[in-house]
């Protein structure tokens, strides 16, 4: 009886410390990063936009009118395409694609760096300089030709986009989680672990991946942006996703450059979305970065509200 009683302390503790955790990370990003915090919101917007643009778009996605070319109006806000298909509707199932690549290809990613960072970092050795040397020959082709080429061989598609973009993407970074692995190991309990006799998985799973969450997070989220980028430049060059799907690069592309003297706003929209998604989600990511890394906990930002509130009491005392 008194072992659950203690155990469930401890859980409600544990609970009750990660909860305020969250509740203080909310504040910082709020107080400290209003940056951040409007990087946070357009983040959101862009998720609800994805997962209700069946409800927030007008149209289908590749529904046609008589309307070609058709200028912006009450029926159609963001006007029509040379196919007569409405923009604002593309643009919006443009959002869905945007955000189903980024998290699926930065998950991937994020998962393969960190299961090759943790092994070349723990194990060594001929391992770790084997793995080494086959991503710097995979880091000796720039990310986005490397993709095109293995495009090119699988064949365009969203599937084949988000294994191509997480296989390079989690290959080609796993060095950062590696140098973190290299100095969790270093610490005392990872010796204790080894000498008790814990397998490596469990040394692994229980004592260095928890201490290496901070950076993965990190690496996750410059990540998502990045994935976006890419994807929409793949699409715009023909490699990335095929027509008729609403991809913001693809929209760029084909039609959109044909009748770009005649309709700049065909580019103007799905780039301007393109824009602030990427502004949006590297501004909550560099504030989510400064949030988590212990060493910037008391950072520039937190320096700066201490300064200020030290100024204005200087103030009233004076």
């Amino acid at each position: 009886m008194g072992n659950s009683t203690a155990a469930s302390s401890s859980g409600n503790v544990a609970e009750k410390k990660r909860h305020s955790f969250l509740v203080n990370s909310m504040i910082r990003l709020v107080k400290e990063k209003p940056l951040g915090t409007f990087g946070a919101v357009i983040t959101l917007l862009l998720l609800l936009v994805a997962i209700f643009a069946n409800f927030i778009a007008p149209y289908g996605m590749n529904e046609i009118s008589t309307d070609f070319l058709f200028p912006p109006s009450a029926t159609h806000w963001l006007g029509t395409d040379n196919l007569g298909r409405d923009i604002l509707s593309r643009v919006t199932f443009g959002a869905r694609i945007s955000v189903i690549v980024g998290l699926a290809a930065s998950i991937l990613g994020t998962v393969i760096t960190t299961a090759l960072g943790m092994l070349c970092g723990y194990l060594g050795g001929k391992f770790d300089l084997i793995v080494e040397r086959f991503v710097d020959s995979i880091m000796c082709f720039p990310p986005i030709l490397l993709m095109m080429g293995i495009v090119t061989i699988i064949g365009p598609g969203i599937l084949q986009v988000i294994i191509v973009m997480g296989l390079v993407m989690g290959i080609t970074g796993s060095r950062i989680i590696t140098s973190t692995v290299m100095s969790v190991k270093r610490n005392v309990y990872i010796d204790a672990a080894v000498a008790i006799g814990c397998p490596t998985s469990r040394i692994l799973m229980r004592h260095i991946l928890p201490n290496i969450m901070a950076p993965v997070i990190m690496l996750f989220t410059v990540r998502v942006p990045e994935v976006i980028l890419l994807e929409a430049g793949l699409s715009f060059l023909g490699f990335g996703i095929p027509p008729p799907a609403a991809s913001w690069g693809g929209m760029l592309s084909g039609s959109g450059r044909s009748y770009m003297y005649m309709r700049p706003d065909m580019v103007i929209w799905p780039g301007l979305a393109l824009a602030i998604t990427v502004y949006g989600v590297n501004m909550f990511g560099d504030a989510l970065r400064d949030i988590l890394d212990p060493r910037l906990r008391g950072g520039v930002g937190r320096y700066k509200v201490r300064a200020k509130k030290e100024a204005k009491k200087l103030k009233n005392n004076s």
